[in-house]
């Protein structure tokens, strides 16, 4: 499950779409971080399921890597998997 926010006490998942679309566009951490106004480091939180971007967090990812909210932050439907 992919989401930008959480209820307290569960956790972020990681989230691999970012990084396959930061791939596809051959984009660094630190490029796509720089291009949303945040550090690689918080990218990499983002990422890897430690921190919770706020939607218009989330907004700006999506814009600079072209997908949408679904696309990057979706929740995957357990049917589909």
């Amino acid at each position: 499950m992919l989401i930008c926010y959480r209820k307290e006490g569960v956790p972020i998942a990681r989230n691999l779409k970012i990084k396959a679309a930061r791939a596809e566009k051959d984009m660094t951490q630190k490029a796509l971080a720089e291009a949303v106004g945040i550090s690689r480091q918080t990218m990499n939180a983002i990422e890897q399921g430690e921190f919770n971007p706020t939607i218009r967090l989330c907004r700006a990812i999506c814009r600079v890597l072209g997908k949408s909210l679904d696309d990057l932050f979706g929740e995957e439907n357990e049917d589909e998997a």
